[in-house]
């Protein structure tokens, strides 16, 4: 299994896994393969991934002290289950792409919508959440872990947690029937956690589980999704070799009735409305459910798919991709190299980007020297359209789930990827590829918040655990600064930031950077965070040392950086 682990291949154990939740399964799809064109390649899975994001009100007090390890060994929540187990595998087949098909070029913005959540707060402890697992709902719709999950609860509350954040799986709720919707795991997790005296922050997933660091599980797209994609493979990102990514759908087709006479933003719409309904009890501002975060891309998180660790063809800190060769995005790309009067630019993307572990130096396109080809005109042309894709993808289901939500009492916020590798070169390769037009000369962040900001959402961002001098120096890499750029940024356009660990941590350096950045002002006027989310509750956590840990973490919150009790906060339960 260690073997397996390194390569990045999946291990016996967990193909044996595998094989144990299909048989629970009502049907046992295949998994999603890589397909180039003409060829067919498997994809091996990874382990346990995050998602994340905010939730709202409470903090922790002194009194959370209470023998932390001897808690941690009563619950013994390593015997109960919390183990990650894998869910059903993604499904099919893709066949060879149709012709062309353009679609329409630009999005004219939506005026801005009124408030549908709570008012934030601006006093008092920066509220700590935490994460469930990822697998919290098999892929055959149960409540798993349900004691290890009671007990896990009881004793977050104790410690002066304020809630818990679970994703919602589309390819769970809505999985076998195009509107036909089961939600019945998931609100009985909302009565537990209500039981339990917590918060729940609910992340709307609209994409696959299985291909990103640290996932544990595996669910794939709707099995209806996944037929239609079998049939028309071009309503998935596709690189330059013609690869499709099976985590997403390709934002070009946002707005196509390609889903059995549904767009994909009517499909994440209805399912959004169908949830409000279904959780109407919970839902608002003195409810359980308070806060709800809509995935926007891979991962949950606004971005293209172009660093996919599911299938070995990217590790850290390659550059990634451009996704634009599927025939909708080819489709754009040509009309808007039309309407713009270059049609020669509208064939692709550049020929020199390197490939997926490139660096920046080795390639044409991205290369601090002058001649660096994102540098030219034609350099700023494709990233202002690529770029401008994912923004307008990103108002498109931002005005949806905000019309769905509307009057419903609760916040919304997207997630933003923390891509910090290569955040020290001048081009900020990654994060072009990813499709944030953000270098040392242009700042890429600002054009997303204010989209975000025309639709009173709130905004979700990784990497809040690391520094500077914990990164590889051949990753190029500043957590700290991209971070700042990012609150910054939101203050100047009046968003909110929560913050969020991207990888599991336990020691004091992650603690204690996640305590500075929750309150610390950072340049422009940024002042503390809406929440901090933990990532996450599991085995891992409930060990003893870890767990003592995690309560010092959560006092620390409650008081601040100074270690003197914030205004306003609440005493531990």
């Amino acid at each position: 299994d260690d073997a397996c682990d390194r390569a990045r291949v999946p291990s016996p154990t967990f193909m044996r896994r595998s094989r144990a939740a299909l048989a629970r399964a009502r049907s046992a799809p295949g998994r999603c393969p890589v397909r180039r064109r003409g060829v067919q390649q498997q994809a091996p899975a990874p382990d346990a991934s995050p998602s994340g994001t905010h939730a709202a009100k409470r903090a922790t007090s002194a009194s959370a002290s209470t023998s932390s390890a001897a808690i941690a060994d009563a619950l013994d929540l390593s015997s109960m289950g919390f183990s990650g187990a894998a869910a059903a595998p993604l499904k099919a087949p893709l066949a060879s792409p149709a012709p062309r098909t353009p679609e329409r070029p630009r999005v004219k913005p939506p005026e801005k919508p009124e408030s549908a959540g709570p008012s934030p707060r601006s006093d008092g402890p920066v509220p700590v959440n935490v994460m469930l697992p990822l697998d919290t709902v098999g892929v055959d719709n149960t409540l798993n872990y349900k004691r290890a999950l009671a007990a896990g609860l009881r004793a977050l509350r104790s410690v002066g947690v304020e809630g818990v954040m679970v994703d919602v799986w589309w390819g769970v709720v809505e999985r076998d029937e195009p509107g036909v919707y089961d939600w019945s795991a998931y609100l009985e997790l909302a009565e537990l956690v209500t039981e339990a005296g917590l918060k729940l922050q609910c992340v709307m997933s609209f994409h696959a589980c299985g291909g990103n660091v640290n996932d544990c599980c595996l669910v794939s797209l709707p099995l209806w999704v996944l037929e239609e994609a079998e049939a028309n493979p071009d309503i998935l990102f596709t690189d330059r070799e013609g690869a499709r990514n099976c985590e997403y759908l390709s934002f070009a087709v946002d707005e196509l009735p390609l889903l059995r006479g549904r767009t994909p933003v009517h499909v994440y719409a209805d399912f959004c409305a169908s949830f409000r309904h279904a959780f109407a009890d919970y839902l608002g501002e003195s409810g359980t459910i308070q806060e709800v975060s809509v995935g926007m891309g891979p991962a949950g998180e606004m971005r293209f798919p172009s660093y996919p660790q599911g299938d070995t063809r990217w590790s850290f800190p390659g550059v990634g991709e451009f996704q634009c060769y599927d025939k909708y995005m080819l489709s754009t790309l040509e009309a808007c190299a039309e309407l713009d009067g270059v049609p020669k630019w509208g064939h692709g993307g550049p020929h020199n980007a390197g490939r997926y572990n490139s660096r920046p130096w080795e390639t044409d396109f991205f290369t601090d020297e002058a001649h660096g080809s994102w540098r030219t005109p034609y350099g700023h042309w494709f990233l202002d359209w690529y770029s401008g894709a994912l923004i307008a993808h990103g108002e498109r289901v931002a005005s949806a789930a905000s019309e769905a939500f509307a009057g419903s009492g609760v916040r919304l916020n997207a997630k933003l990827p923390g891509i910090h590798w290569m955040y020290d070169s001048c081009a900020h390769a990654a994060e072009l590829t990813a499709g944030f037009y953000n270098t040392c000369e242009r700042d890429g962040y600002t054009p997303v918040l204010e989209m975000l900001a025309r639709h009173s959402f709130g905004v979700s961002f990784t990497c809040a655990e690391m520094r500077d001098v914990e990164q590889p120096q051949e990753a190029h890499s500043s957590p700290e600064r991209l971070l700042e750029q990012v609150c910054s940024a939101a203050a100047r356009c009046g968003v909110e930031v929560s913050g969020e660990n991207a990888l599991p941590r336990y020691d004091a350096h992650a603690h204690t950077q996640m305590v500075q950045n929750a309150y610390r002002p950072a340049a422009g006027g940024a002042g503390r965070m809406s929440s901090m989310t933990f990532l996450r509750m599991g085995e891992g956590l409930f060990k003893p040392d870890a767990w003592v840990s995690f309560v010092q973490f959560a006092r620390t919150m409650s008081m601040g950086p100074s270690g003197n009790p914030v205004h306003g906060g609440a005493e531990a339960q």
